[in-house]
């Protein structure tokens, strides 16, 4: 039976050559000569630390450049809040989202059963695995959900016949 996977990553080294260029971007730039800014990564939980609010959010906004330019969906950043440390330096955990939440697949799913198409899903995990009985079928489920779910990263694995 013809099926496929929605799933949502992101490639852990592309992160990593983006917070290293983001680094290197901010020790040689004006505009950051003396201060403390600066991007830290701990698997998919990125801490970036600065001297004021402002200097925080030209740090974030190097790092989603240089993500775009690595083609990762910066769409997968959740920011946390915003914490003083000491004076007035700053950080910020930004967590790179990975997997398909469940609230998000229950609405996958509840999408496709709106449809009416012949097909069945179902939550594996961090998965949405879509089965249906002509590829044609399947891939109208495709269209449907990139109509309806764009404000998430997903991905479209594992067609099988």
């Amino acid at each position: 039976m013809p099926s496929f996977d929605i799933v949502s990553e992101v490639d852990k080294q592309e992160v990593r050559n983006a917070v290293d260029q983001v680094n290197k971007e901010v020790s040689t730039r004006f505009d950051f000569k003396g201060s403390d800014a600066r991007v830290e990564q701990t698997d998919y939980q990125l801490t970036i630390f600065a001297d004021d609010e402002f200097k925080l959010e030209q740090v974030l906004d190097i790092l989603r450049t240089k993500l775009t330019k690595r083609n990762v969906d910066v769409r997968c950043l959740d920011k946390g809040v915003m914490e003083k440390i000491s004076g007035n330096k700053v950080k910020q955990t930004v967590t790179v989202k990975t997997g398909v939440e469940t609230e998000l697949a229950k609405k996958i799913i509840k999408h496709i059963k709106d449809s009416k198409l012949k097909v069945q899903a179902s939550i594996q995990g961090d998965v949405v695995r879509v089965l249906g009985a002509k590829k044609d079928v399947l891939q109208e489920a495709i269209q449907l959900i990139k109509k309806t779910e764009n404000g998430y990263p997903l991905q479209f694995q594992n067609f099988r016949d």
